[in-house]
Formats: structure tokens, sequence, C-alpha cells
């Protein structure tokens, strides 16, 4: 069952996100479940030669014949809010004592505008989910920990880098999913997190 998936939106929120919070990085779920979750860089296998191609799909097919656990794989594309950055070069600009390097930021200011404004901007991440059972969570640690070294070096041999997501990355990821508009606003920060820890997640150290 896909751990990202909307449901009714008449249920309570706690049972549409389906989370009971998140220890040591690692996603707790009700009936003793959890998940790690694993960031990934990419390949662009349209850029590769043909001989370059085979190899990665042969390594691609090795690489799921021996995956020690089920995977969920999960695709997140994200428009890029410019904003901070036109403020950090207004920023720079006003500390700029030369005329001709403040009309020179004025001038690629107004072409980054311009750009957001033909084309959408987007960021696309890509992550791994990978799931565990067990009545103890130091036990689904472990195992889970196991598991997601197998599957970076796999990953490595297509030429593809991984990274454990930490608690405040893995709250931010289903932040973005559920509230978008709202992540942009008010991002999770250390302060979020003490509070969900004594009130929605009460009793589970994050």
């Amino acid at each position: 069952m896909p751990i990202l998936r909307k449901a009714d939106r008449k249920a309570p929120s706690r049972n549409q996100i389906n989370i009971k919070g998140v220890r040591d990085s690692i996603l707790l779920l009700p009936k003793n479940k959890y998940r790690l979750v694993l960031e990934v860089s990419s390949v662009n296998f349209e850029l590769k030669s043909e001989e370059e191609q085979d190899i990665l799909i042969d390594t691609y097919e090795s690489f799921l014949n021996s995956l020690p656990c089920p995977l969920q794989i999960l695709v997140r594309i994200r428009e890029l809010d410019i904003t901070n950055y036109l403020s950090d070069l207004d920023g720079k600009k006003q500390l700029e004592a030369e005329g001709v390097y403040r009309d020179q930021i004025d001038n690629y200011s107004e072409f980054v505008k311009g750009l957001v404004v033909d084309n959408s901007i987007l960021s696309r991440h890509f992550y791994v989910v990978l799931p565990y059972e067990a009545d103890d969570f130091d036990a689904a640690k472990e195992q889970l920990m196991v598991n997601a070294d197998l599957i970076a070096k796999g990953f490595m041999r297509l030429g593809m880098h991984t990274r454990q997501l930490g608690s405040l990355e893995v709250l931010d990821l289903f932040h973005h999913f559920y509230n978008p508009e709202q992540a942009k606003r008010q991002p999770i920060t250390t302060h979020v997190v003490s509070a969900l820890n004594s009130t929605f997640v009460k009793g589970v150290r994050l």
C-alpha cells in the first residue's frame, strides 16, 4: 500500500496521512510498520550511447532481481519559487558600488523574471521508500539500514547516488505533499517538530 496515498477528505487528517511519527529518520506507521526514505540521484538515459543504454538496462534488470525487499518509487515534481532568489539578487545589488555591475544585476533579474513568466521552472526529486514490519523498533531499524545499504550499492552500479532523508526531511516531504501552498509559506522547522512531538505524535521521539 503506498504510504503517500490521499484518502477520503472527510476522514481525520491523521488517518489520511496514516503515520504515527518519525524516529531516528524512520517513518512510524500503525501496526508496527516502518518506512525508510532514500533520495536518489538521476541519470540522463537519453544522452547515453546505445551501448551505454544497453549496459544500464542490463544492470537495472540485475538490480531488480537482487532486491532484498519490496520498494516504492516516488517522483516528486515541484514548481520552483524564485522569490527568495530574486530577493538575494536585490540585496547584492544594494551592496554593489559600481553602477555597471548594478545594471548587470538588474538585467539578469529581469531575464529571470521573464523566464519564469514564459516557462514554469520545475524541479524533480526521486525517492525510494523501503518497508519493514517488526514488533521491535530497534530490530526494524537495523534491518532497514541493511536493506538501504544493499540498495544504495545497487544504485551505485547504475551511476546513481542515494541519501537517507532525515526526520525533518521526511516530515517536510509529507508537508509539501498534503499542503503544497502552506509549505511554501511555512516550511517544517525544528520548532514545528517539537510541537508535533508534544501534541500530534505525543510519546514518539523524533
